[in-house]
């Protein structure tokens, strides 16, 4: 497989920095991601479908439930607005987070720092479709240097069973390498961690109606390094 023809250099993902002085976590240096077991217990359905919604597309036809932000609005902006730029890391749970207390308790659980914590809705796209948009995020801007890296957690909430994850390493053209891709199989309940500044992402859903999961940008740290050493299977 080679890459799309629309995915070309320049490309505002090849920008993004991928070495740095941050503190990492020693289990995603070889793969980039780690597969946690199943939670025990899924996220009742209308913790998710109950809340409010904002258009904003990224990784496909998608709208978003902000569950933390950076200050507890209820808003999608990014973390580096013009004139208020911080790391994406101490956010506040905002008003989407009393209606969805399960959701919020497994965010706490996790122990660690964590800036932003949303609920994506992502319209079907085939593996084609899917690749229009895969990206990598730009987790660290402002983020001081040896401070922790920030990764991201998922955690699928809705049916997605032949939906998955594409993660492809960085080649030496800046663009995604197809040689090293591998796909994370998606399932209510399946649960995640991905330095998504490190890899391409992007997600093939393959279902007929929307997949919603829960994003969340946690910082490397001893107390993520514990949730995930207590969550593999």
């Amino acid at each position: 497989m080679t890459m799309t023809p629309w995915l070309k250099t320049p490309h505002w993902s090849t920008d993004i920095p991928l070495d740095s002085s941050h503190a990492r976590l020693p289990i995603l240096a070889e793969r980039g991601f780690v597969q946690l077991r199943d939670i025990e217990t899924p996220i009742p359905h209308d913790e998710y479908l109950g809340l409010e919604y904002i258009e904003y597309k990224s990784g496909g036809d998608t709208n978003w439930a902000p569950i933390a932000t950076r200050d507890g609005s209820l808003e999608i902006s990014n973390f580096w607005t013009p004139g208020d730029e911080r790391p994406d890391r101490d956010f506040q749970f905002c008003p989407n987070a009393s209606k969805a207390p399960t959701i919020q308790r497994y965010v706490e659980s996790v122990g660690a720092n964590f800036g932003r914590v949303r609920i994506t809705c992502l319209q079907p796209q085939n593996y084609n479709e899917s690749l229009r948009h895969i990206h990598r995020d730009d987790n660290n801007r402002f983020n001081p240097e040896g401070s922790g890296w920030i990764v991201r957690s998922w955690l699928e909430l809705s049916d997605t069973d032949g939906s998955y994850m594409i993660l492809m390493d960085q080649g030496a053209d800046g663009l995604p390498d197809p040689a090293t891709e591998v796909r994370i199989p998606l399932h209510r309940g399946a649960q995640f961690v991905i330095d998504t500044q490190r890899l391409w992402h992007v997600v093939n859903h393959n279902r007929s109606e929307p997949r919603y999961a829960l994003i969340s940008s946690f910082e490397s740290g001893p107390a993520l390094e514990a949730w995930i050493d207590s969550q593999l299977p």
